[in-house]
């Protein structure tokens, strides 16, 4: 595994605006909703559902919120069909771009997307043009002065994770899907506080930017991530921490 995910080091520092715009409950809710409605209502046995439950958690949302939606997704309630798409396209530089949705309509989505992509200076492609350049992956990143470093290689390393790679001022714990719970219960019962844990998507390998391009593709992707259909964005771009600062 060669590569890393730059924008989910960029993302989890965008958050609090995130929040503040509302967009944060909405997806986590669709995310629960559907989860609930492919594998069942009880965490217990629905991987899915356990991680969207987690990740409802630590964004602060209330039990009800959390509950209605898994009545909706077993259909103990009336709500909305939610449909899972995958689009892909290039953005800027030839980079890599998947985008992850949850709609009740196709049609808006797909016309959102597409505008955002040559809005940004990126093009709409065909399914599978892009995705074999990722694999799926657990993640979580940790801020280099909340740990030591010989100590979480080590119990991280023990717990099932494949690597533990330095990303700027943050490491990134990287393990296989299956070993992703064990890795974050090993994190959270040592007591080392991270600022993203979840599955995602991570390339291969990836493609610098600087200058305009990194900025249209950053803009893409934030673009890509307010839209409310959206669940998740991917992209296989890297850029340096100078031209990150440089560009605010």
């Amino acid at each position: 595994m060669s590569g890393h995910n730059k924008w989910s080091s960029i993302k989890h520092k965008k958050g609090a605006a995130d929040a503040k715009r509302g967009k944060v409950f909405t997806k986590i809710i669709r995310e629960i909703t559907v989860a609930a409605r492919t594998g069942g209502g009880d965490p217990g046995g629905n991987p899915r559902l356990r991680a969207a439950i987690l990740l409802a958690k630590s964004e602060n949302m209330p039990k009800d919120n959390i509950e209605r939606a898994i009545k909706k997704g077993t259909g103990e309630l009336e709500g909305a069909s939610y449909e899972e798409i995958t689009y892909e396209g290039y953005g800027p530089g030839g980079v890599a771009v998947l985008v992850d949705c949850l709609t009740d309509n196709k049609n808006r989505t797909v016309s959102d997307v597409k505008h955002l992509f040559e809005r940004h200076g990126g093009s709409l492609g065909a399914p599978g043009c892009v995705a074999y350049l990722f694999a799926k992956r657990g993640l979580i990143i940790i801020e280099k002065e909340k740990v030591d470093e010989e100590k979480l290689l080590d119990l991280a390393l023990e717990a099932g994770a494949e690597d533990v790679k330095e990303e700027g001022e943050e490491f990134n714990v990287i393990s296989g899907v299956p070993e992703f719970e064990a890795v974050k219960k090993a994190v959270d019962n040592a007591g080392i506080p991270y600022t993203m844990a979840q599955v995602t998507m991570i390339p291969n390998n990836t493609v610098e930017l600087e200058g305009k391009k990194a900025q249209q593709v950053i803009n893409l992707m934030q673009g890509l991530e307010d839209l409310d259909d959206v669940s998740n964005v991917y992209s296989n771009f890297d850029i340096s921490d100078e031209v990150m600062e440089a560009l605010g």
